[in-house]
């Protein structure tokens, strides 16, 4: 029996998640915004076998003071659907994965344009659902305050449903284009979804024939109770924030459970921690760009890199005391939980906390290719995860790295594909293609599940 395969996704929006990341000698300041760039990276993750690049997105920029802000890197960056129609055009396999709201979107919009990427790609669509955390966002929807943690939920489970409902309009054979007898589509096989719900009312169909893949690709980030129970219960690909090996371990078993629970099949769903690498042909050298990365974070992107997944503000604390209580906020959960654990598990003050996470915090493998992959391998053979989505500390050297020296390693040890499995993401991520849930592929109308 093959050993199980990793999955690698890459965090590309921002294309480093790191605050100093632009600054890095040799790197290029305007990755995130620069086409040129963009098409380079994307072309070397394709020959690195990569399964998707990953967009993510914000409606807002983020909520942080003026002297943090300016410092950031993430304040400009492409509207993904424009940005990733224009890259598979330069690409064949990898997936195109990008980030749409539930929250401040409407279902329609979020169908016709994933659906629209789907074919534009050839099949490598993947629809990052997210309920969105900054509060900020709200304030650009015409609304005065951000729409609270549970409702946004709620909204997104029945989002989900209309949107998938909206792909499946057409049956797969609806448009028979028959010159000689006039008829462009079978009527029969056109649904009208008709939905009328709690938060959402959606006639349809949509005006665009099924995806390629049936769905793109369901993915999810995040690990809220709601959020697990969200994934278990639709997604195909879970983003997490990492944590230990054993938090892993135990996020990891809880969502697959979940899926036991619900009837689902457990190899149906990838979890994908987000891995910061820094790669060296020493150790010595791996943590010596490491240091010098966060040496280049300015306290002011400390603190307010600290107050964003607080979500309060932290410039009031006492730098050099301990966190103190931090109250309940309508932003995102999971990763405030993380960072409030972690303070008072090492006893760290406000200060190092915010160095912490000024750069990035969360789960680095930093070193040299094997140790690197033999990180990597653990995590995979012991279930605390299906593969991982990679960021780049720095572009391009980072990214270049991680293909050419911890790609082929992966690959001779017989975890990680040497090319793709088939054209479309679902084929590469060993997924399978949805059925219509209102026609049998013979085409009759059925029942929708």
């Amino acid at each position: 029996m093959s050993p199980r395969q990793l999955r690698l996704g890459a965090f590309m929006r921002p294309v480093s998640i790191h605050t100093a990341a632009w600054r890095y000698p040799g790197s290029f300041p305007d990755a995130n915004f620069n086409l040129s760039h963009l098409k380079r990276f994307i072309q070397k993750l394709e020959h690195g076998k990569f399964d998707a690049f990953f967009m993510a997105d914000h409606l807002a920029v983020m909520n942080m003071p003026i002297n943090a802000l300016k410092r950031s890197h993430t304040v400009t960056s492409f509207e993904p659907f424009t940005l990733l129609a224009a890259l598979a055009g330069v690409t064949e396999r990898i997936g195109l994965v990008a980030t749409a709201s539930t929250t401040y979107d409407e279902p329609y919009h979020v169908a016709r344009r994933f659906a629209s990427l789907d074919h534009i790609s050839g099949g490598r669509a993947g629809w990052n659902v997210v309920t969105t955390g900054n509060p900020e966002t709200a304030l650009n929807f015409g609304l005065e305050e951000h729409v609270e943690h549970g409702e946004r939920y709620k909204r997104a489970r029945e989002f989900f449903d209309v949107v998938t409902g909206l792909w499946d309009s057409f049956a797969d054979d609806a448009f028979v284009r028959d010159a000689e007898s006039g008829i462009y589509f079978d009527p029969a096989k056109m649904h009208t979804l008709n939905h009328k719900g709690q938060f959402l009312s959606v006639k349809g169909p949509l005006n665009i024939g099924r995806p390629v893949q049936g769905w793109p690709v369901i993915v999810q980030a995040g690990a809220s109770e709601p959020g697990k129970q969200l994934a278990a219960e639709t997604a195909e690909a879970v983003f997490t924030g990492g944590g230990t090996l054993a938090q892993a371990q135990a996020l990891y078993e809880d969502i697959k459970s979940r899926m036991d629970t619900l009837g689902r099949d457990r190899d149906h769903l990838k979890i994908l921690p987000g891995a910061f690498v820094v790669v060296g042909d020493t150790l010595e050298e791996a943590q010596k760009k490491r240091d010098l990365l966060d040496s280049l974070v300015h306290y002011d992107s400390a603190i307010a890199g600290l107050s964003v997944i607080l979500g309060t503000d932290a410039s009031k604390f006492d730098p050099d005391g301990p966190l103190p209580p931090i109250p309940d906020t309508n932003a995102s959960k999971s990763g405030r939980d993380r960072l409030v654990e972690y303070a008072a598990k090492n006893n760290v003050t406000v200060r190092k906390l915010a160095q912490r996470v000024g750069g990035y915090g969360g789960l680095s493998f930093v070193g040299t290719p094997a140790t690197i992959a033999d990180r990597m391998e653990e995590w995979l053979v012991t279930n605390a995860s299906d593969g991982f989505n990679i960021m780049f500390p720095f572009l391009p050297e980072g990214l270049d790295d991680f293909v050419d020296k911890v790609v082929p390693e992966l690959q001779r040890r017989g975890i990680f594909r040497k090319d793709y499995e088939g054209r479309t993401l679902r084929e590469n991520l060993g997924l399978p293609r949805p059925k219509n849930r209102f026609f049998e592929p013979a085409g009759a109308v059925k029942a929708a599940e």
